[in-house]
């Protein structure tokens, strides 16, 4: 949550209540929320959940480029769902995040304003146009000083989304940057070590790595889905979207003399992403080689084109790091007890969302 945002929208007394996570990207609108009677027994229930195309030019890289056409998209949203109070997912590209340390059980009053001295040291923005929130990771009560989490944003970012939610007669609880949210709902509590979260989209691939709950580095990709339909078009012809998909999720990496001009035509793309992913794991460990707690111990991908077949298999092999398709609703409940209406192919886009709606009730 960006409570700096809250400076000039006082939080309502109700903040704690359930309301809709929106996670919105530059070509859909994803929601959904859990049941208000997820208090009562422990036990969620999924209320409310669906997604919404967002025109081409609306929004381009997280930067609001029409807000009337996504006002209109947010009505549409709020006809169909009757929410009123919203959880917003923010762009990763327009993110500022660093690390920081104070002296552990620093009063609250104080950290904001010992915070607001580092944003000039860590952020290319005068801080009187930024937003920022920040997270102190949990210590033991004899450690002398903590490491805080902070991430920071463009006001004009923020206020732009918001302007386009009141317009929308929505009431915005809070924002959240998109990676925390998605680790939120697949990081498991009790994990040791680093993840690295990696969104595989339409049009780009988010990278985030989460250490004790907390985001603490983002990247962003400009490789998603999109790209490897066009690979697979020149070789395969102009197939419609649906057959490229099929092809990708039941074909994809995996060897063999029928899928090779498939996989070879991916590899080409995918080999790319990997390579940036292998970049930023570098230069994470490189930065945490003081600290072996800080490795990271698992690569979790989620995303709406995360089902590409043998692609865990292929980043295990070449990361040297075990890599899985995240569970969504790892934090959510178990599937022994519920079992969810999306589709474990179609889950992986609603981590975000999924996450902005657990923040109401955990």
């Amino acid at each position: 949550m960006l409570s700096g945002l809250f400076r000039i929208v006082p939080p309502p007394t109700y903040l704690t209540m359930p309301c809709v996570g929106v996670d919105i990207s530059d070509t859909s609108l994803k929601y959904l929320a859990f049941k208000p009677t997820a208090f009562e027994d422990g036990t969620r229930e999924i209320d409310t959940w669906g997604d919404l195309t967002i025109p081409t030019g609306v929004i381009t890289r997280g930067e609001v480029t029409d807000l009337k056409q996504l006002v209109a998209v947010l009505k549409e949203f709020k006809e169909k769902t009757g929410a009123e109070f919203v959880r917003l997912s923010l762009p990763e590209e327009k993110a500022y995040l660093f690390e920081t340390t104070m002296k552990n059980n620093t009063p609250h009053k104080e950290v904001r304003g010992l915070l607001e001295f580092k944003l000039e040291e860590n952020v290319p923005i005068p801080p009187r146009e930024v937003f920022f929130d920040y997270s102190i990771m949990t210590a033991d009560a004899k450690t002398v000083n903590v490491e805080v989490s902070v991430v920071a944003y463009p006001r004009q970012t923020i206020q732009s989304y918001y302007d386009a939610c009141v317009e929308a007669g929505l009431r915005p609880i809070s924002f959240e940057i998109e990676a925390q949210a998605m680790a939120r709902a697949v990081i498991p509590r009790n994990m040791s070590g680093a993840a690295m979260l990696v969104d595989f989209g339409k049009t780009r691939t988010g990278i985030g790595i989460v250490y004790k709950g907390a985001l603490l580095y983002t990247s962003t990709v400009d490789i998603g889905g999109e790209q490897l339909s066009q690979v697979l078009r020149k070789e395969l012809g102009d197939k419609p979207e649906a057959e490229l998909t099929k092809i990708k999720n039941t074909i994809g990496l995996v060897k063999g003399k029928e899928s090779s001009v498939v996989r070879d035509a991916l590899m080409s793309t995918i080999s790319v992403v990997k390579d940036e992913v292998a970049t930023r794991m570098q230069y994470w460990h490189l930065r945490s080689a003081a600290d072996d707690s800080r490795r990271i111990t698992a690569v979790v991908l989620c995303g709406g084109s995360a089902n590409l077949k043998g692609r865990p298999d292929y980043f295990t092999e070449t990361l040297g790091v075990p890599t899985i398709r995240g569970n969504v609703w790892e934090n959510a409940f178990s599937f022994e007890e519920t079992v969810p209406p999306i589709g474990r192919r179609y889950s992986f886009g609603y981590a975000a969302a999924i996450g902005l709606a657990l923040k109401s009730i955990i």
